[in-house]
């Protein structure tokens, strides 16, 4: 994975082409000091806050303050009465509340895994504070901390009783991980379909004043608007919202405003629907039709998860200064202004957002709409970019690039390959699905189920990490479990009619990250078992036969740690060369998530036992340059030079880097499933990006060995 700061330097995450990434993980008490210190300074600069929660109406709350041009349009209303639109109103009410404001902005904002959020999150974060090393490819990663002088995994609590249990049974493992797994697919199939739903459903706006506009040539139009929001993405978060943030400024104020007007000439009693007595009312008079509505009504949280995704693109301040001052307000009178013209006029619903804007204000709405529907897009978009990240960064995923577009915000972040791929779904869906109605449901199924997946991630983080009060967490699992399976149970009712939409791509997602996990694994557990021990490569290196040559050789690899062993390609580089040069650097690259790393915690080089043989630890921040070359040799051979006690002048002449490209053999003993499963991860490790970047090293110093493992 390439990573690009805003020094334009890429920022290595793996050191060779076998070894799993290097997970900030491992990193998090030294980060957390740099973060804090960071984060105080942010704090006592209010202005800047206020900045980013403005800058953060254009990425983040897109999708969910944009939701009432489609929320009653996908409703299947039939012949609906004052009562039914305030029991409606009131449900929608309670879900924005509940939902919006007490479960994301006042409680999964704070469950972020050092600054970035969503489902990835969280799993990231249950896995570090439980120690399940075994679930995820961290065991290689931890086996090399001992280079650092610091414990980085001083201060964690001992964990409770469901952690402990997590922790030693495997199949909880796998479900946890299942989760996780679902949850990020989901999201990303969020991503899908809220430009989509959005686009579609702002341009479908022109045919209220041009009705011989046909299906085909909006669904066209909606299209060609798609493909322009995907290709200004490569701009950045920071340039995107700038941009698009007054748009979504104007929108948030227009709509209120005019829901104010509607409130006061059509139903000024609207605000009685606020009291919960009115959807008893609802339900018991419409029974299960009204069950059946409400695959329509949870359209109105829609893009409530980008707030809790994207906060790696913000800060949680700014998030909730922007939601509940502006957000919250613009959506509760918006819908009161809508549901109080529809009161006034029953059967408008089918087009429930631009048939209550007054006639004299339609253009410049149908133009703001229209804007806001394309930056509503963005807010998904971002969030996919963030969870491909985390995928990758974890090695959950293949390799892909990933290109940082702001030095001061590690969470700003841009994928061409998701980005491109993201365009072309997008498009498919509009052309193949140009009816609303079946991309709604397929929308309202990837809403609930997101949430859904939270809010059990939650419950654990609360019990297992927060250590909350048990009587406070069965409050919150009655509340929002018990909320959001009834809206699950009614949205699954769609699944034949677009609902499984979202299920197919999340099954091919799911299908790819399990194969690349699975090939990792089953690389991790050969490395482990074939692992190179201390004794083993004294016996190597003192072997009379080994020729010891001149030079520095900076062997990469992921495993050099005295008490854990070294890599097996160091192994099978050593038996078969019968050469080695007098000083070998084992070199992992680490990357962290903080801007810059000082000169002085650049380097850690450390003598590793067996004479010549040195680990050096190589820290890298997301805006750094990274160059193998020139003044990083010196550095070393700096360090170098003041264990063995004398200079080393000539060995700077002859430097050699090394890495390792392992493929698996698959033999005859193999299952099926293996051979399958083994074979479709080495097709996806043949075709995406080499683990170890470009890193200035020059063609001719360069050297990789190849070595088979045995499946």
């Amino acid at each position: 994975m390439d990573h690009t700061g805003g020094s334009n330097g890429e920022v290595p995450v793996a050191v060779d082409d076998n070894a799993a990434t290097i997970t900030v993980a491992n990193s998090r008490f030294n980060i957390a000091q740099c973060s804090s210190s960071s984060c105080n300074q942010q704090g006592t600069n209010k202005w800047a806050t206020l900045l980013l929660a403005y800058k953060s109406l254009g990425v983040v709350f897109g999708g969910l303050v944009t939701s009432p041009l489609y929320v009653y349009p996908s409703m299947a209303l039939k012949s609906p009465t004052k009562d039914d639109y305030l029991g409606i109103y009131s449900i929608m009410f309670w879900t924005l509340t509940l939902i919006g404001v007490v479960k994301y902005a006042c409680i999964a904002l704070k469950a972020d895994d050092q600054g970035e959020g969503g489902t990835f999150a969280l799993y990231s974060l249950l896995c570090r504070h439980m120690n399940i090393g075994s679930i995820t490819s961290t065991t290689s990663v931890n086996s090399q901390t001992s280079l650092s002088y610091n414990n980085l995994h001083q201060g964690f609590e001992k964990p409770s009783r469901l952690g402990m249990f997590i922790e030693r049974s495997l199949i909880a493992r796998r479900v946890l991980f299942f989760i996780a797994i679902l949850g990020m697919c989901m999201l990303i199939g969020d991503g899908i379909l809220t430009p989509a739903i959005s686009v579609l459903s702002a341009m479908d706006g022109i045919r209220g004043p041009f009705p011989e506009f046909s299906n085909s040539l909006v669904e066209a139009l909606s299209a060609l608007v798609l493909v322009v929001l995907f290709l200004v993405q490569k701009f950045g978060t920071g340039r995107v919202s700038f941009l698009f943030s007054p748009i979504m400024g104007a929108w948030t104020l227009t709509t209120p405003v005019i829901g104010i007007y509607n409130i006061i000439y059509h139903y000024p009693s609207i605000f009685k629907a606020i009291s919960p007595h009115y959807i008893y009312q609802f339900f018991s008079r419409n029974g299960h039709e009204g069950w059946l509505l409400l695959n329509g009504m949870v359209l109105c949280i829609t893009g409530s998860e980008a707030l809790f995704a994207d906060l790696g693109h913000f800060n949680r301040p700014s998030i909730q200064i922007a939601f509940l001052s502006m957000i919250y307000p613009s959506l509760v009178l918006t819908y009161a202004g809508q549901t109080a013209y529809l009161i006034k006029n029953p059967n408008d619903h089918e087009d429930g957002f631009y048939k209550f804007i007054p006639k004299n204000l339609y253009w410049p709405m149908f133009v703001i709409a229209s804007l806001a529907a394309i930056v509503a897009s963005q807010s998904l978009i971002s969030a996919t970019f963030s969870v491909i990240k985390q995928s990758v960064v974890l090695d959950y995923f293949p390799r892909i690039k990933i290109v940082h577009t702001s030095s001061s915000n590690e969470g700003q972040v841009y994928s061409p390959e998701t980005n491109y791929t993201l365009m072309v779904l997008c498009v498919a869906v509009i052309l193949i699905f140009g009816d609303g109605k079946e991309i709604g449901n397929a929308f309202g199924v990837v809403i609930i189920l997101v949430m859904l997946i939270t809010t059990l991630l939650l419950i654990l983080v609360m019990i297992v990490i927060w250590k909350t009060p048990p009587l406070l967490v069965t409050l919150f699992t009655l509340v929002f479990l018990s909320l959001e399976t009834i809206y699950t149970t009614s949205v699954f009712t769609k699944i034949k009619q677009g609902g499984w939409i979202p299920f197919a791509i999340s099954l091919i997602l799911a299908f790819i990250m399990f194969g690349w996990f699975y090939g990792r694994q089953r690389k991790l557990q050969y490395e482990l078992t074939h692992k190179l021990d201390i004794n083993h490569l004294k016996t190597l290196i003192s072997d009379p036969s080994l020729q010891r040559v001149p030079g520095l050789c900076f062997f990469y690899t992921n495993i050099q740690d005295r008490s854990e062993g070294f890599t097996p390609v160091f192994g099978h580089y050593l038996k078969n060369m019968k050469s080695i040069h007098q000083v070998i650097v084992l070199t992992t690259l680490r990357y962290l998530l903080v801007p810059k790393v000082g000169p002085d915690k650049r380097y850690v080089v450390k003598p590793l036992g067996p004479k010549g043989v040195y680990g050096c630890l190589i820290q890298y921040g997301y805006a750094d340059s990274v160059s193998l070359q020139g003044d990083f040799v010196s550095q070393v051979v700096c360090l170098i030079e003041s264990f063995e006690g004398r200079e080393m002048g000539d060995f700077r002449e002859a430097v050699v880097h090394v890495r390792g490209k392992t493929r698996f053999y698959v033999s005859k003993k193999c299952t099926r499933f293996d051979r399958f499963m083994l074979g479709f991860y080495e097709f996806m490790h043949s075709n995406c990006r080499s683990g170890l970047p470009t890193l200035g090293v020059p063609l001719q110093q360069r050297i990789e060995v190849g070595m088979l493992y045995e499946a």
